[in-house]
């Protein structure tokens, strides 16, 4: 009877270490790569942005990437050379 609680424990632990990892592997190969492919650079009213995220350039992606999420809930990548751009980032990292 020990045998198979042990068997059967010994089971348990290695299905639950198979499913930890891959739901690590899976998140962190989803985050290495840039999330803008596309950037926005006509300019539109600073009101219509109710937030704003600077991801610095690194190892998952060469490029600054400014996104901003609208009112509308839709998110914009913008082009961060636009100086718009960055005076709508300075303004927002004043606050």
């Amino acid at each position: 009877m020990t045998s198979k609680l042990a068997v059967g424990l010994l089971a348990v632990y290695l299905l639950s270490a198979v499913l930890c990892e891959a739901a690590v592997v899976t998140k962190y190969s989803t985050e290495l790569r840039c999330k803008c492919i596309e950037t926005h650079s006509k300019f539109f009213s600073p009101k219509l942005i109710k937030e704003l995220k600077v991801i610095e350039s690194g190892p998952h992606c060469p490029n600054p990437e400014i996104i901003v999420k609208l009112d509308s809930d839709v998110e914009v990548c913008l082009d961060p050379n636009q100086k718009w751009v960055q005076k709508v980032v300075k303004i927002f990292l004043e606050r």
